[in-house]
């Protein structure tokens, strides 16, 4: 079935006929490069070393040819070259690979005979020295992403309805599997679903906010165990049309975590979706929490997304009022009367 994110967060959408989409990824290098898998960055980049070295090579090469220090011009015997031992563009070549990784220069040296040579010199240097810069910088930034992170951020793979506190909610399960904290936990939701408006214009994927929270608190959980996080099912809430909770409805529930990694102090985002048939009306999350025998905290993630029937089945109408008051009570009167019958 259709969603337009995957259940590990990742984006479920095509992007089609974008004019100029190269110029504008190139536009944008750094993230263009950062979001570039790991295989096609090391080959562009061992590309882009030999492809300066080669550069640079030829020109260096040029300027002997220009100079007259290549053997076949027979040059004189008190000629000084450019660039001592330069006859090839073999030998540039290497000498443009020694000058530009600074191995340092044995057979092959740049004279003071040359102006030309040491403005050249002086430009590969500038110039590949940013270029390193770089590429180390990207290196760096892609290492440190804490999209890893996330991956250690679970969701349950259901969420469930039932009753909590005498309140009707729906309810996911998120667990960090580090001992590293998050700081500043937040969860949120998007309910995405095809709306008409009262112009009858049809929105494809209308997005209304779904609030979660811990308990009874809103404010930033403590994610050291696994956590239910409930979204009280009432008038104000989405999901009180009934549509959606025949399991037939049309939508999807994007459910977003936020939070800073305790180590690096980046902000991570963990995101992940529900289809209507994946959220199971009548059932509650089977407790995943124990206490050991030596007294320490036992997160058991086999039961982490196991769900169990309510002994009661979850019946909205007992527990809440939906819509107009006074549609509701012309509904009572007509069920009262059809009674009386």
């Amino acid at each position: 079935k259709r969603r337009v994110m995957t259940k590990d967060g990742r984006s479920n959408v095509r992007m089609e006929h974008i004019a100029d989409k190269r110029f504008l990824y190139l536009k944008d290098l750094w993230t263009t490069f950062i979001d570039m898998q790991w295989r096609y960055k090391l080959v562009l980049f061992s590309a882009t070393f030999a492809g300066t070295w080669f550069a640079f090579g030829v020109i260096w090469y040029l300027v002997a040819v220009m100079h007259g220090d290549l053997l076949e011009f027979d040059p004189p015997a008190n000629h000084t070259p450019c660039v001592m031992q330069v006859h090839t563009l073999t030998g540039a070549f290497l000498f443009s690979l020694e000058s530009q990784t600074t191995i340092g220069y044995g057979f092959r040296y740049i004279s003071e005979e040359c102006p030309l040579a040491i403005v050249l010199l002086i430009t590969q240097l500038v110039l590949t020295t940013i270029m390193e810069i770089f590429i180390t910088g990207t290196f760096l930034a892609k290492i440190a992403r804490p999209k890893k992170r996330a991956e250690t951020i679970k969701f349950s793979q259901n969420a469930v309805v039932a009753q909590h506190n005498g309140k009707t909610c729906l309810m996911i399960r998120v667990a960090n599997m580090r001992k590293s904290l998050l700081i500043g936990c937040q969860v949120t939701g998007k309910l995405l679903q095809t709306h008409l408006t009262k112009e009858g214009e049809s929105v494809r994927l209308n997005q209304v906010n779904v609030e979660f929270q811990v308990d009874t608190s809103s404010d930033s959980p403590f994610l050291i165990l696994p956590l239910t996080f409930y979204h009280v099912v009432d008038d104000a809430s989405p999901f009180r049309d009934m549509a959606l909770r025949t399991g037939e409805g049309d939508f999807e529930l994007v459910v977003i975590l936020s939070g800073t990694v305790e180590s690096t102090s980046a902000t991570c985002q963990v995101r992940t979706s529900y289809l209507p048939e994946e959220i199971l009306w009548g059932y509650e999350f089977t407790p995943a929490i124990s206490l050991s025998a030596s007294g320490k905290y036992v997160a058991d993630f086999s039961l982490f997304d196991q769900v169990v029937k309510v002994s009661a089945p979850c019946c909205i109408h007992e527990t809440v009022r939906f819509g107009d008051p006074e549609k509701v009570k012309l509904e009572e009167s007509f069920r009262e009367a059809e009674e009386r019958e």
